[in-house]
C-alpha cells in the first residue's frame, strides 16, 4: 500500500520511502527529548563525588538519589498510556518537557537531599512519559521503509546525551551541568509547536480531515495518500468494534502474542544491567583499578558510532537478527566484566583486573548502542494495536521502569557484595534474550503497523 507508486509532473515516487522535510523536522523534534533523557541518565555518575562532598551524601543516600528517576519513571509510565490517549502524543510530550525542566531546577537549586531526590523523581516522570510517547509517535508517522531508523534515531540521541554528559562532567560542576540538561527541553518545547499530531491518533478519535492534512504534510503535497489514509481508517475502525476500550482488554486472549512479546522484552532488557552500569559506571571503574575520567569518556563516545550504524541495520537486516546479535555481545560484556572481578581475588592475576572490566564495559556499550536499545524500542513501539496501544504500551514501559528500578537500587549493595557475582547475573539474563527472540518475536521490518498488528492479533 505504502510501496504504490504516484505520478507528479511525469515523475514517480514510491510513497514508502518518502522523507519529507516535515518528517526529518519532527524527527528532530523528538530527538530532543531524547537527549534530555540521555543527560537524566549519565548525569550521576561523573557528579557522584562532588554532590556527596557538597551534601555530605552518604551511599545509601546517593544510591536512592540515582534509584529515584527509575520510580518516577514507573510513574509516569503508568499514565503515558492514557494521557497519550486523551490529549494526543504532543501535548504529552509538551507535560513531559515540563516534567523534566521543573526536575533540573530542583537539582540546581538543591540544598538537601530531599531536593535532589524531587527533581530527579519529576525527571523520571518525564522519562516514563518519553519512553512511551517519543517511540510511538515515530512509528505512527514515518513510513515502514525508514521507520525502524527513524526509531532508531531516536533512540541515538539517547546514547549521545548519555556521552556528552559523560564528556562534560568530568568538566563541569554538577550545578553548572544541571543547567546544562534544561537545554533540550527548552528546544523540543518550542518544536512542538511546529510538528503534526499523529494521524492515527487523530483517526482514533474520529478527525478525518484532520487525519488527512496530517499525513499529507507528512509525506508530502505530491504524494498520493489516500490509499495509506483508507488503511488507517479501516483498521482503527475494525478495532473499534472490538472490545479494546477498557484498561483489562489488552489481556484478552487475541493480544496474549503481542502482550508477552512487548511485557518479556522490556523485562530482558533491564535485567542485562543497561541503567545499572550507566548510572555507577565511574564506581565500577574505580573498584576495577581503572582510570575512572579515561573509561567513561571512553564509554560515552565509543557508543556513538555504533548507535549510528543502528539507523542503518534495523531497517536493512531486520529487527530480530539485530536484537540476537547485539543481545549475544552484551552478554559476552558482562561475562567479561564477571570476570575481570573475579580475577581481583587471584593476586596472580589481579593486574588483568582493570583491562577485563574495561574492555567488557566496552563490548557491552557497543552492543547495547548498536542493537539491543534501539531494536527492542522499535519491536514494542510497533506489535500493540490502537485500541490497546495506551494501556498495553503503558504497561511495557512501567515493566520496564520497575525492572530497572530494582536492579538500579539494588547494584551498590549487591556490588559492596559481589562485583563478579552481580555481572554473571547480567550475563545470564542478557544471554536470555536471544532464546526468547528467536522462538517468540516476529519480524516487523518492511510492514506497515496495521499489517503487524493484524496478524499477531491473528494468532490468538
Amino acid at each position: 500500500m505504502e510501496d504504490q507508486l504516484l505520478s507528479s509532473k511525469g515523475n514517480k515516487f514510491p510513497v514508502g520511502t518518502s522523507c519529507s522535510t516535515p518528517l526529518v523536522l519532527s524527527t528532530c523534534v523528538v530527538m530532543c527529548g531524547s537527549l534530555a533523557y540521555g543527560f537524566a541518565v549519565g548525569y550521576t555518575s561523573p557528579v557522584q563525588s562532588g554532590i556527596m562532598a557538597d551534601l555530605g551524601l552518604s551511599i545509601a543516600e546517593y544510591s536512592t538519589f540515582g534509584a529515584i528517576l527509575t520510580l518516577g519513571g514507573t510513574i509516569g509510565a503508568l499514565v503515558s498510556g492514557t494521557i497519550a490517549d486523551m490529549v494526543g502524543r504532543k501535548v504529552t510530550m509538551w507535560i513531559m518537557d515540563l516534567c523534566f525542566i521543573l526536575g533540573w531546577l530542583s537539582i540546581i537549586f538543591a540544598k538537601s537531599v530531599w531536593w535532589l531526590d524531587i527533581g530527579r523523581f519529576l525527571m523520571g516522570i518525564g522519562a516514563g512519559l518519553l519512553l512511551y510517547v517519543a517511540p510511538i509517535y515515530i512509528a505512527e508517522i514515518a513510513p515502514k521503509s525508514i521507520r525502524g531508523g527513524c526509531i532508531a534515531a531516536v533512540a541515538f540521541m539517547v546514547y549521545f546525551g548519555f556521552a556528552l554528559m559523560f564528556l562534560i562532567g568530568n568538566i563541569l560542576p554538577w550545578r553548572t551541568l544541571a543547567i546544562v540538561g534544561i537545554i533540550p527541553s527548552l528546544v523540543q518545547l518550542i518544536g512542538i509547536f511546529f510538528i503534526p499530531e499523529s494521524p492515527r491518533w487523530l483517526a482514533k478519535i474520529g478527525l478525518d480531515k484532520e487525519v488527512e492534512a496530517s499525513l499529507q504534510y507528512l509525506r508530502g503535497k505530491n504524494v498520493d495518500i489516500s490509499l495509506e489514509t483508507a488503511e488507517i481508517k479501516d483498521n482503527v475502525e475494525s478495532l473499534t468494534k472490538l472490545s479494546g476500550s477498557r484498561y483489562l482488554d489488552m489481556f484478552d486472549r487475541r493480544y496474549a502474542h503481542s502482550l508477552i512479546v512487548g511485557l518479556g522484552i522490556m523485562i530482558l532488557l533491564q535485567s542485562g544491567g543497561t541503567d545499572a552500569i550507566s548510572s555507577f559506571a565511574t564506581s565500577i571503574f574505580i573498584k576495577a583499578g581503572c582510570s575512572a575520567s579515561f573509561a567513561t569518556t571512553t564509554m560515552g563516545f565509543i557508543q556513538l558510532p555504533f548507535a549510528a550504524m543502528g539507523i542503518f541495520l534495523l531497517d536493512a537486516a531486520g529487527r530480530r537478527p539485530v536484537l540476537m546479535v547485539a543481545s549475544a555481545g552484551t552478554c559476552l560484556g558482562n561475562f567479561l566484566v564477571g570476570v575481570g572481578f573475579l580475577c581481583k581475588d587471584y593476586d596472580q592475576m589481579s593486574q588483568l583486573s582493570a583491562t577485563f572490566v574495561l574492555v567488557g564495559i566496552l563490548v557491552f556499550s557497543i552492543f547495547f548502542s548498536m542493537g539491543v536499545g534501539g531494536a527492542a524500542t522499535t519491536i514494542v513501539s510497533e506489535i500493540f494495536p490502537m485500541n490497546i496501544k495506551g494501556s498495553a504500551g503503558s504497561l511495557a514501559i512501567v515493566c520496564n521502569w520497575f525492572t530497572s528500578w530494582i536492579v538500579t537500587y539494588a547494584f551498590n549493595f549487591l556490588f559492596e557484595w559481589s562485583p563478579s557475582g552481580v555481572f554473571f547475573m547480567f550475563t545470564f539474563f542478557s544471554g536470555l534474550m536471544i532464546p526468547f527472540v528467536a522462538k517468540i518475536v516476529p519480524e516487523t521490518k518492511g510492514r506497515t503497523l496495521e499489517e503487524i498488528q493484524a496478524s499477531l492479533t491473528l494468532l490468538n
